[in-house]
């Protein structure tokens, strides 16, 4: 339909026919105040469309140029922690070495036996294998936390992983195998320490009792004493003799040796501490190990690990690790002079 134009001027027709539809209805005041628009009437700009291009309405961007992604500055920041982290860890395993000393060994006593080496060992292996699960753990949590968190400014949740079937497999199966192979090595190394070779160098007879110990060498015999071989006395300690009076008990460095294990009252216990080894002394049940000793020592005290009664504190005894040589010195010394006086000194 067309507008007539007042008399005189140019005319000029204008058609509204394609501007308007069977759906042209009045705007709703709640629509107009909200920015929306009705069905079949759409905005009209009236300044040019760019053409469709990536880049087009990006401010600081060429149209149809693809922008090389620059790096995030907190993964650039989390990397080099991580690399100074890992440098950090390499120079102390590199300044221990592999020495034994106080760390190395993690709280464990210096061993003067083979026995007491193996169990050091499986000590360390269990540490090792305890800081690489918790290692490996650690790993996966904090990787769990940088990588699988909720995003800034997202409403989704992070990805979840449930009911992942390896997963579950890895994490039950795992553990089993970590148990079995420790099991395998105490197993192992226990059957070691209680090994016991069939021709030890020096078999020495411990016998406890309140409240000290008494030390007999069945390879050096000495007729007409009351055991029939060299045997070693003691006091036990007192605030008046300290450890003057203590059962002395000498062996030989670098040599089989067998224990005889005998109790006449109570248990007790039966310790030296570089030993890296107790083994209980139980009345009427005979308890046997063997060690080898690996170096000599200056004097040592032992101890009974076992509550047996009033002085239990006080049971002490003497303990010196010598050359071969010096052994055999002090042992014929022994022998002749407790043959002399009839038994033990």
């Amino acid at each position: 339909m067309g507008v007539l134009a007042a008399p005189g001027a140019a005319r000029d027709t204008v058609s509204t026919t394609a501007c308007r539809t069977s759906h042209d209805q009045p705007v709703p005041p709640r629509a107009r105040a909200a920015g929306r628009h009705p069905q079949g009437r759409q905005p009209v700009s009236s300044a040019p469309s760019a053409p469709p291009s990536r880049g087009a309405h990006d401010p600081g961007r060429h149209p149809g140029r693809p922008t090389a992604a620059r790096p995030s500055r907190t993964r650039t920041r989390r990397s080099r922690l991580a690399a100074r982290a890992a440098l950090l860890a390499l120079l102390a395993v590199g300044t221990t070495g592999c020495t034994s000393n106080d760390f190395t060994r993690l709280g464990w006593p210096a061993p003067i036996t083979k026995q007491g080496q193996v169990a050091l060992t499986l000590w360390q292996g269990s540490w090792v294998a305890a800081w690489l699960v918790g290692a490996v753990v650690w790993g996966m949590i904090v990787w769990a936390v940088i990588f699988h968190r909720k995003k800034r400014g997202s409403a989704q949740p992070p990805q979840q992983v449930r009911y992942n079937l390896p997963i579950e497999m890895l994490y039950t199966v795992v553990p089993f195998i970590m148990v079995g192979v420790l099991f395998f090595f105490t197993a192992r190394d226990e059957n070691y320490i209680d090994k016991l070779p069939s021709h030890p160098d020096v078999t020495v007879t411990v016998i406890g009792y309140q409240w000290s110990w008494q030390f007999q060498y069945l390879n050096y015999k000495v007729p007409g004493s009351p055991t029939g071989y060299v045997t070693m006395n003691g006091e036990p300690w007192s605030p008046q003799t300290g450890s003057s009076q203590l059962p002395l008990l000498v062996l030989p460095d670098n040599e089989t040796i067998r224990f005889n294990l005998v109790s006449t009252d109570v248990i007790h216990s039966f310790w030296i501490v570089p030993f890296e080894f107790k083994r209980d002394v139980i009345p009427g049940h005979p308890n046997h190990f063997e060690v080898i000793t690996t170096k000599t020592t200056p004097t040592l005290i032992g101890h009974c690990t076992e509550l047996c009664g009033l002085y239990h504190s006080r049971m002490l005894f003497k303990v010196r690790i010598v050359t071969p040589a010096q052994f055999n010195v002090w042992i014929h010394a022994q022998q002749a002079a407790q043959q002399k006086a009839g038994g033990a000194q």
